[in-house]
């Protein structure tokens, strides 16, 4: 992992962080000054995180419902740049409708509006199968696997 796709991971985790806190400045300084490279990896970096959770929620069974998942990413959203907060909304509504089409639509309007959706799918997905400590205890573990490879491909064979 370079760098930059170290550093992208921690913006990422930042992010989460911020909207798991319902903290408006960490989220709007997570994404300060990316540009558009750092902010496809920082999406890629949470697009992976989003279908890793979804995979693990099909794995186990656990049950959800997708009007609490909805009602989450309101409440989680509510501290995302005012644009991205409707952005959030219509994409969640659109994949609790199982309209995957629609859902795309408004993920691939805009790369930093993708980033906020991915984000708030992130924690929402993560509260509901392992709960705000679980999550955060999910993050802390990726994070330390990230870095650790990062500096394995720095240091070289």
């Amino acid at each position: 992992m370079s760098d930059a796709a170290h550093k992208a991971s921690d913006r990422a985790m930042d992010l989460v962080r911020g909207y798991l806190d319902h903290d408006a400045i960490a989220v709007r300084e997570a994404l300060a000054s990316l540009d558009a490279g750092g902010s496809l990896e920082v999406y890629a970096i949470l697009n992976g995180l989003v279908r890793s959770t979804i995979s693990i929620m099909e794995l186990t069974g656990r049950p959800f419902r997708m009007e609490d998942l909805v009602r989450r990413a309101d409440e989680v959203s509510v501290v995302a740049p005012p644009h991205y907060e409707f952005a959030v909304a219509e994409a969640t509504r659109a994949w609790a409708r199982g309209d995957q089409s629609a859902m795309r639509a408004v993920s691939c309007r805009e790369l930093t509006g993708a980033v906020h959706i991915s984000a708030v799918g992130v924690a929402v997905l993560g509260l509901a199968l392992w709960g705000r400590s679980g999550l955060l205890d999910v993050l802390e573990e990726f994070h330390e696997a990230a870095t650790a490879l990062a500096e394995e491909w720095t240091s070289g064979p």
